[in-house]
């Protein structure tokens, strides 16, 4: 197997587009700026817009805090414990709130986000698969292959390690578990899943000596990623208060909170891409 290269950058993470997606990429974004003129942020209230990136490349930095400034014009940002209180009932949803959450644990979180997200005093939770963190790349046995973003390619993602994680608790950064070994749920077996839900709160918690009430699905589509009952079932006697999915849809008072919807965004897309999938309702 040829030797990994570690990528820093955005522009690395996407050399391998082929014409053809590249084309087809262009054309889609073209829609997106024209179809987002007929919506707006501001034009419904009282609920929550959860967020999911997984990177901040050095390439990326500008953009992400364009992003962040984009949406406090439009509501505040709060943190994963407050999403909780507010769709438990037991803080009203009066206004529009972001919360913003990173799947994964990379380690530009650490040397990019953070510094950005501490500077305008924006909460984040970063979710962590525990198997990963704190290990070197030439400690690991396996290969994070992203052929969904650049097919026919092996790039590698350094992962945080577990002091950074405590820095980080100093900046408004949180942590929820993202399983040991990162699996799809769906997959496992009862046992199985249970472990992952167990011990990966068990490290973190360990770790930060700090409670790890908070749970995200790898991939996280309901019914194809995880089974959501017995994911539930299983999360709540382990102790958790929340589970958030990749499902995009906006949170309100009430929402279950073992099902709660996140959009996928990446820190290079612009304001009207933003404006497009928030501005619905």
């Amino acid at each position: 197997m040829r030797k990994m290269k570690e990528i820093n950058t955005y522009a690395e993470f996407t050399r391998s587009y082929s014409i053809k997606s590249r084309v087809k990429l262009m054309a889609r974004n073209l829609s997106v700026a024209a179809l987002s003129l007929k919506y707006s942020i501001d034009s419904s209230t009282n609920w929550i817009r959860m967020i999911y990136y997984h990177h901040v490349f050095d390439d990326e930095r500008l953009d992400f805090e364009r992003q962040l400034r984009y949406l406090k014009k439009y509501g505040e940002f709060i943190s994963m414990d407050q999403v909780y209180e507010m769709v438990s009932g037991k803080i009203p949803i009066e206004g529009r709130y972001f919360c913003v959450t990173f799947d994964d644990g990379f380690h530009n979180t650490y040397s990019n986000m953070m510094e950005i997200t501490s500077r305008l005093q924006i909460p984040v939770i970063i979710y962590l698969p525990t198997d990963y963190i704190g290990r070197e790349p030439d400690e690991l046995d396996y290969r994070l292959v992203y052929e969904r973003f650049a097919p026919g390619n092996t790039l590698l993602l350094r992962f945080l390690n577990w002091d950074q994680c405590r820095e980080m608790l100093n900046h408004q950064i949180s942590f929820g578990a993202h399983t040991t070994g990162h699996p799809i749920l769906s997959t496992l077996s009862r046992s199985q899943l249970e472990h992952e839900l167990v011990e990966s709160k068990r490290i973190i918690e360990k770790e930060l000596e700090m409670p790890c009430p908070h749970f995200a699905c790898p991939r996280g589509e309901i019914g194809r990623d995880f089974d959501p009952d017995i994911t539930k079932e299983l999360a709540i006697k382990s102790g958790y208060q929340t589970i958030v999915t990749t499902v995009s849809g906006i949170t309100r008072e009430g929402d279950d909170p073992y099902l709660l919807k996140r959009r996928h965004l990446l820190a290079k897309w612009g304001n009207y891409q933003i404006k497009y999938f928030f501005g619905r309702t």
